[in-house]
């Protein structure tokens, strides 16, 4: 039987699971009659320890990746796939509804900051790569503003509101800020799911792509 090896830029049980329970829903689709493997390789983000921006997640997820392919090619690693996953805060600055008193004048020009926790993957089979990302869920202002004005790690910031240890390999974040209905494993599994449908729907993306070229002309 063929095999198909996965490279993941983590040993954490929680992102390893994710893409394994990822695998589990299109593995079928993307490759019949084969064998999957995920392997999982500690490799360097090249971002802060938690990303406070969409652009930061997704260039943390995709230098993963492009990490695990350098190492595919200096060791000589058979990796099909390379599967960087980063997860962080996304900042949004709301506008201010009329009907709101806003005093400040600051708050009246930037909006109220809304600071959302997501998780991002970027997935590469070495010559094209595809994000997707799970949907995001809002932080306390009193935990974003331990994290973004103190400075403090997410992961351990987070242990100290939920008054654990340990979070960031169990439930995670996710788990805490949504009572366990959606686990940090759950949310990396969506993420992945997502950067993969090029791959395992690629029919799909070429014919948009082709219509989108057609039209184009006229």
């Amino acid at each position: 039987m063929k095999k198909i090896i996965l490279a993941v830029g983590s040993k954490r049980g929680p992102k390893l699971n994710a893409v394994n329970e990822a695998l589990g829903a299109f593995s079928a689709v993307l490759a019949p009659e084969t064998q999957f493997e995920v392997v999982g390789v500690e490799v360097e983000s090249g971002v802060s320890h938690t990303p406070a921006s969409r652009e930061e997640l997704m260039r943390g997820a995709r230098q993963r990746a492009e990490a695990l392919a350098q190492l595919a090619r200096e060791n000589g690693a058979v990796w099909q796939y390379f599967v960087g996953l980063e997860g962080g805060l996304d900042v949004v600055h709301e506008s201010a509804s009329p009907y709101e008193i806003v005093r400040d004048s600051a708050s009246r020009r930037n909006g109220r900051r809304r600071v959302f926790l997501e998780s991002w993957a970027y997935v590469s089979d070495g010559a094209r790569g595809h994000f997707g990302r799970s949907g995001g869920i809002e932080l306390p202002e009193a935990l974003a503003h331990e994290v973004l004005e103190n400075g403090v790690e997410l992961s351990v910031a987070i242990d100290r509101f939920a008054g654990a240890a340990g979070i960031r390999d169990a439930q995670g974040a996710w788990g805490v800020l949504s009572s366990n209905f959606i686990t940090r494993q759950e949310a990396f599994r969506v993420a992945v799911i997502a950067a993969f449908a090029p791959f395992y729907n690629g029919s799909m993306y070429r014919a948009a792509a082709g219509s989108a070229g057609s039209g184009s002309g006229r």
